[in-house]
């Protein structure tokens, strides 16, 4: 993870934020590569749960909402976290996590909760710990010039409850019928007690949401088909099964208003942790706003006659969690022979054999990918060689993005490009300029083919939308 972690940084993946002011706990900016990788990772999952779908319509709801939103889903009052403090190092912690991490269970009590006999601090060992004690997570604020009551706001723990409050203006203009769904992506807020992991729990994230909202009684099968579909789209976006898991939930575990849940976990280098969760929640919110608002939030079945509050199922992941996982998940170390031969699976902190050197590479599917192609001028003080390289760039840069690097040996190029994640280099070389073709070297395999320059497009377009095995085979 160390090593992971040097590489963002160094390679302009993720920064910590306000860094020159020695930065902020739970906040992070992501850099030329990395907010590429987000916007690859929005645009599949918008494409696959939008796009392509006839059910679905969009929204972008604002991150500042009435106050009595809230208050209606339940989060002015029950939003809150166990949090629990060290008396001697001053160091605070979320219970929960820190019986957790001492594989422990923070007992709950009727007026809250309790640590077991044994719970030390982590920091310093020490037993003198406070009773845990309710914590809010969301990040109050004010609306206008002056600070009271009356003028409190919160910047949103979440992303769907923008969704619940817009069901019936977005039911009347968009003609869809009961199933449906809204999806929208955008930043959530919550004021983490103990941030942690890298980016895996910040204070500031992004989320991706959809609420599909369903016949009652049709829950079941709609949340089986959802679990599937979410499953199928982490595959196709380079999560392999056997790195991911499902957590269901038992009936003791599951909210109130919940008739099933299921957590889509992926097993990051400090353990197998959530990167998604698809529930079943009922008629809860729409029901809750419906009270609070004392607007309708029934449905009316043209067909039937009927009238109901529509079911929901809910699958919610974090934009940042996963990105995390496809860095985790890409990132390589390998021993790759000086010359011809077999590339070995590097071993941590051991230097190479003989004959081979470290290649530190990361193997993106295309598709995640933040640069796709790479273009490289054999050498930059010939202008005819560069002005026909600049003319591939050109062509490639209109459809994806593109890296342009004509500095250093093409070793050292091909190096820095996989370093990145970058898929495919084409080289452009004295052979061009007599016959038009290029070379086209594949990141994963290293492989080298010639082809001609109008056959570029398309080779590459179905190898990064996945039709193709690779271009370089």
């Amino acid at each position: 993870m160390d090593a992971l972690v040097s590489l963002c940084k160094r390679r302009g993946f993720i920064f910590q934020s306000s860094e020159i002011y020695d930065g902020i706990n739970g906040f992070w900016d992501y850099g030329p590569l990395g907010c590429e990788l987000k916007r690859n990772i929005r645009d599949s999952w918008w494409r696959d749960v939008v796009q392509l779908r006839e059910d679905v319509v969009g929204l972008d709801s604002s991150i500042i909402m009435n106050p009595r939103v809230w208050e209606a889903s339940g989060h002015t009052a029950g939003f809150v976290d166990p949090m629990v403090d060290c008396r001697d190092c001053r160091k605070r912690f979320r219970a929960d996590m820190l019986c957790e991490e001492q594989g422990l269970q923070l007992e709950k009590t009727d007026q809250g909760f309790r640590l077991p006999a044994g719970t030390v601090c982590t920091a310093c060992k020490s037993k003198n710990l406070t009773e845990p004690r309710a914590f809010n997570l969301m990040f109050k604020t004010f609306i206008g010039p002056v600070e009271e009551d009356a003028s409190v706001a919160y910047l949103r723990p979440e992303t769907a409850q923008g969704i619940f409050v817009q069901f019936q203006n977005i039911l009347a203009v968009s003609r869809q019928k009961v199933p449906f769904g809204i999806a929208q992506i955008g930043k959530a807020f919550r004021n983490e007690i103990n941030p942690r992991n890298f980016t895996f729990r910040s204070r500031e994230f992004e989320q991706m949401e959809l609420e599909f909202f369903i016949k009652p009684g049709d829950d079941a099968q709609w949340h089986a088909y959802w679990v599937e579909q979410r499953m199928a789209w982490y595959n196709r976006i380079g999560l392999p099964p056997a790195r991911l898991q499902q957590y269901v939930y038992p009936q003791s575990e599951l909210a109130h208003y919940a008739s099933a849940c299921v957590d889509v976990m992926y097993e990051f280098p400090f353990g197998v942790q959530e990167l998604e969760g698809i529930a079943a929640r009922g008629n809860y919110d729409l029901s809750r706003h419906q009270e609070y608002s004392r607007k309708s939030m029934e449905y009316f079945n043209q067909e039937t006659k009927e009238r109901f509050i529509p079911h929901v199922i809910e699958p919610s992941a974090g934009v940042d969690r996963v990105a995390l996982a496809v860095l985790c998940e890409a990132y390589r170390e390998e021993w790759v022979p000086k010359g011809e031969g077999e590339t070995l699976q590097a071993e941590f902190g051991k230097p190479p054999p003989a004959g081979y050197e470290l290649r530190t590479v990361m193997r993106f599917a295309p598709a995640m990918a933040p640069i796709k192609v790479a273009v490289f001028p054999l050498v930059k003080n010939k202008p005819e060689l560069v002005s026909k390289a600049r003319e591939v760039f050109d062509m490639l840069r209109d459809v994806w993005p593109c890296f342009w690097d004509q500095t250093g040996a093409i070793g050292r190029r091909y190096r820095r490009q996989d370093e990145i994640g970058t898929p495919f280099g084409v080289t452009v070389d004295f052979d061009t300029l007599e016959d038009n073709t290029v070379t086209l070297r594949d990141r994963d395999t290293m492989r080298q083919i010639r082809l001609p320059i109008n056959e570029l497009l398309p080779r590459l377009a179905g190898a990064i939308r996945g039709s193709a095995p690779t271009a370089a085979e």
